[in-house]
């Protein structure tokens, strides 16, 4: 089994959020089943910097965009779990500091640049031939298949070839002015309702959804409520059509990176049974984070994407009603200007309270699951999230709001059976987040109840093998169905 995995980014190379790091670990736990995957990414002024020697291919791509002759080269490299990775080389597009933009917005070209990619993953892919399943990822990769399919002729190599998309963020659309309808190259005749056309605009992703053999999301309860009005994104129609198609995997953790017993970013290793180092975790992360190292005082950790989705407007309504609290919150991330801005003012408002980091530190990251006694995802929706599950290993109770994968993953904590792995609740708002976090406070309090609550949390077990088997009974199925139809 050949498989193709396709995404705009894929860990450690180059990374915005949980996209790359479920890429790379899907396609570790993959080759670990014996399926031959070969990742496809751009390559990124951060990847290229991060690789030292990258393989030379001699293969070139020349691609049309907009009338033009576009080029680039093939680069090859490898990464953790013995996954070959191909990097599209063309610096005009990819040697940039952002992935996407910049702290002021996403580039203005990102509609060529993407389509360059797709264009010449699709031209790469013809060059190795053969592929079982060519597997793409979000809307930066779903040009592919409509590509692909109206244009069987231009990629006769990969004709047979089956796709499948995985939407990892449905808000995320790659939507554009029809002003960049001419660098896809496609008739007209699609850019209308029943194909890309989004209320006068083009919508990549939905010319995907209705282009792929399969889809996926990235847990159960996602694949559920994408197929509603309140969290469709307006493509809850194009999803009920397609969803005889669409099955929801949910992503797991790679415990060789996230496990406490043998990270090497904490300052001491613990296990399950004997949890001593996490206290002394604790008491580096608040040295390193500037706050007083108070072993009996609740700390609250969130590493996140500063932006709505994430649930940041809520914790702001509530920041002050916290700080009143006998608690610590140190919060690690970057995203929207304006929450950039708001949040980095908290510590000299709050001395002694609250830390606060704009950005993004793997080690610091590591260190946070570690030393926080409890982990914050009030997200307002949530695909599937990862940073939950990693909470879970590390005995920090998750506090989330029960959505997406959040709602999978997590078990309301129920004192009465001792059942649950962390604090769950339902509305969006400020006052609902507060009384959780109150309820995880007094729950703190009692230690009997609280390790009880730890031993359940550090007890679960969300592997990528079992996902990995999911994805490959998936593509298994794609190529019985290819060879009964030739």
């Amino acid at each position: 089994m050949k498989v193709l995995m396709v995404s705009s980014e894929i860990s450690p190379l180059a990374k915005t959020g949980g996209l790359a790091d479920a890429v790379a670990a899907l396609a570790g736990a993959l080759v670990r089943l014996g399926v031959d995957v070969t990742g496809v990414m751009p390559a990124y002024r951060t990847a290229l910097e991060k690789l030292s020697p990258v393989e030379e291919t001699g293969m070139e791509i020349e691609v049309s965009i907009g009338g033009r002759s576009a080029r680039g080269i093939i680069l090859k490299a490898s990464i953790k779990n013995c996954v070959s990775i191909y990097l599209i080389r063309a610096d005009a597009y990819f040697m940039r500091d952002g992935l996407y933009g910049s702290a002021r917005g996403d580039y203005a070209d990102n509609a060529e640049r993407f389509v360059f990619f797709c264009k010449g993953a699709l031209e790469l892919a013809g060059k190795t031939a053969p592929w079982d399943v060519i597997h793409c990822n979000d809307w930066q990769t779903a040009l592919i298949p409509v590509l692909k399919k109206t244009q069987s002729h231009v990629y006769p190599k990969i004709e047979k070839t089956k796709d499948l998309l995985t939407i990892h963020n449905l808000a995320h659309q790659g939507i554009f002015s029809p002003s960049a309808w001419n660098l896809l190259g496609l008739d007209v005749r699609y850019f209308t309702p029943r194909y890309l056309e989004f209320y006068g605009n083009i919508n990549l992703l939905k010319g995907g959804i209705l282009f792929f053999d399969v889809l996926t999301t990235v847990s159960k309860k996602y694949a559920a409520e994408i197929k509603t009005s309140e969290y469709g994104c307006g493509l809850e129609g194009v999803i009920r059509d397609r969803e005889r198609d669409l099955y929801g995997i949910l992503n797991g953790v790679d415990y060789q990176e996230w496990n406490p017993e043998t990270d090497p970013h904490i300052k001491e290793r613990y296990t399950d049974k004997n949890l001593n180092g996490k206290k002394n975790c604790k008491e580096d992360l608040q040295q390193n984070c500037g706050l007083p190292t108070e072993p009996s005082v609740p700390l609250i950790g969130m590493v996140s994407r500063l932006a709505d989705q994430k649930g940041v407007d809520v914790l702001v309504d509530i920041i002050d009603d916290l700080m009143q609290m006998d608690l610590q919150l140190i919060l690690l991330g970057s995203g929207e200007q304006r929450y950039q801005e708001l949040l980095a003012g908290l510590p000299a408002k709050h001395t002694r309270k609250i830390a606060v980091k704009i950005g993004f530190d793997n080690a610091l990251a590591h260190k946070i699951e570690a030393g926080a006694d409890m982990f914050l995802m009030p997200s307002k929706f949530e695909p599937c999230g990862l940073s939950q599950m990693y909470s879970l290993k590390y005995g920090t109770i998750p506090i989330v709001r029960a959505t997406g994968g959040l709602d999978d993953t997590i078990q309301d904590y129920d004192p009465r059976t001792g059942t649950g792995n962390g604090i769950k609740f339902s509305a969006y708002s400020g006052p609902t987040l507060l009384e959780a976090v109150k309820r995880a406070i007094a729950l703190y309090c009692n230690p009997q109840a609280w390790r009880r609550l730890m031993a359940n949390a550090m007890a679960s077990d969300f592997s990528w093998q079992r996902s990995a088997t999911e994805y490959y009974g998936l593509y298994r199925q794609l190529v019985d169905t290819a060879s009964r139809q030739r």
